[in-house]
């Protein structure tokens, strides 16, 4: 009798322990009973949604917005500035919004000189739509305060009607006031904060240094740009750490030299490129075009495929923006470390052929390492993370120029081939491509390492 009573007692007991245990499975982000009670009193306040409730829908056509203001703005903004465009963006998008991401913590002091983020009112419900397209709306505007009115006037419409959507979602004013004003606050908070970053101290005086060394070159003879973008304020603090390649080959006008073979190849493949590699080639120039927003129009094309929540959209939006913006930094200041003169100096002046161009204008800046490649290198490191390293996806970026879509079976297959494009271009040495790629890795392995998104 005793044995069968200890029996069921225990049995009892493993029940109980059972059904706990289901109870904190099935609900991890539980809220307190006060809290939830608290934002059911009244009308103002409401269930406590999360983050991934949310489409990231709406984050999408903002890009779009914003990559409509890239391509049409005069003059052109070019290929690293937007860098910070795409960067400090993803950051004020996932710090507005971590408050309803339970597992996620905000990036303040873990971002160089980043500010606190203004906390939520506990037991208030937020609108996180409504909070992400504030934020969208009030970065895109501070990043392009004079493009065309056609430009504004696009931007008020989005941001009207994906209000117009959330409110009827939102059973009072106040919930949506209150969205609104967390999403504006954290924005100008975020851009306060890129302004001191150091971009506006990056252009100055270069004077070309002799033979080997870059120069302006044809046409327009522009005058060299960022030789002081290196020294921007690194968004993570250590980032460049170990990056650093070999140097590319030293000058000489040796036949027999490494040299004379590195820029010979890029002759040799100019002579003979086939109309794919034409097309590859043209598909990275980015001019008419996006500039370095192409990497922003892959992520937003890549996420559409995904259809994720808004909460891992705005944590990969952040992630791969803070290491675009440090890959850009690093690559800059080994530009103008070594200051590498551009294929078509040496083609004309040394090989003889005086009438040789690319096929387009050489940028205005060193050649080594590339900074296409090395925000490749970057860019794939990030995404292989957060979808793995065989994925297929296919860019349509410059379908409105009547390019041909290209498609990708991995991201490193992407990077290569932007190195390719380089190449085939004739602005860059294969060299200056391949060893920017692992530069770009690097720099984003020391992100991934360096930034905690998930609370310990």
């Amino acid at each position: 009798m005793l044995m069968k009573r200890i029996t069921f007692l225990v049995a009892i007991m493993l029940l109980v322990a059972f059904y706990s245990c289901q109870k904190e499975i099935s609900h991890p982000n539980q809220q307190p009973e006060d809290l939830v009670n608290a934002a059911n009193a009244n009308s103002e306040h409401g269930h406590l949604k999360q983050t991934k409730e949310v489409s990231s829908d709406g984050v999408f056509k903002w890009i779009d917005i914003q990559l409509q203001m890239m391509r049409t703005s005069s003059p052109f903004i070019g290929g690293l500035p937007v860098s910070r465009v795409y960067g400090y963006t993803g950051v004020a998008l996932y710090e507005a919004v971590v408050p309803g991401m339970p597992s996620y913590q905000s990036l303040s002091g873990q971002l160089s000189g980043m500010p606190s983020m203004p906390n939520t009112m506990p037991g208030y419900a937020y609108h996180w739509g409504v909070v992400a397209n504030a934020t969208m709306a009030a970065m895109s505007r501070n990043f392009f305060p004079i493009t065309s009115d056609a430009n504004k006037a696009a931007m008020k419409k989005l941001e009207d009607s994906l209000n117009a959507i959330y409110q009827n979602e939102i059973s009072d004013a106040a919930t949506f006031k209150r969205s609104v004003d967390r999403g504006q606050q954290v924005a100008q908070l975020i851009f306060a904060w890129a302004e001191t970053d150091g971009y506006k101290n990056a252009q100055g005086n270069y004077t070309p240094l002799g033979a080997g060394y870059w120069a302006p070159t044809l046409p327009a003879f522009l005058a060299a740009f960022g030789p002081h973008w290196g020294e921007n304020r690194l968004m993570v603090a250590g980032s460049l750490d170990g990056s650093a390649q070999p140097a590319p080959p030293s000058y000489s006008t040796d036949p027999s030299s490494a040299y004379y073979q590195t820029v010979k190849e890029v002759y040799d493949i100019s002579q003979t490129l086939t109309p794919e590699q034409t097309a590859i080639g043209l598909f990275y120039r980015d001019n008419p075009g996006f500039g370095g927003g192409h990497y922003l129009s892959q992520f937003k094309q890549v996420l559409q495929q995904e259809q994720p929540g808004l909460d891992f959209t705005a944590f990969a939006y952040a992630k791969t923006g803070i290491a675009i913006v440090d890959a850009g930094i690093g690559c800059w200041k080994t530009k103008y470390t070594y200051n590498q003169e551009r294929p078509i100096k040496y083609i004309r002046e040394v090989l003889g052929h005086s009438g040789w161009n690319p096929l387009f204008n050489t940028p205005n800046f060193p050649d080594f390492p590339s900074g296409h490649s090395t925000l490749a290198g970057t860019f794939a490191e990030i995404m292989e993370g957060l979808f793995g390293y065989s994925y297929e996806f296919t860019d349509h970026s410059y379908d409105y120029l009547g390019m041909a879509p290209r498609t990708y079976h991995s991201f490193d297959g992407l990077a290569k081939e932007i190195g390719a494009a380089r190449v085939y271009a004739g602005i860059h040495y294969t060299y200056s491509c391949t060893a920017a790629v692992l530069q770009g890795r690097t720099i984003a392995k020391n992100v991934n390492r360096s930034l905690k998104f998930l609370k310990e």
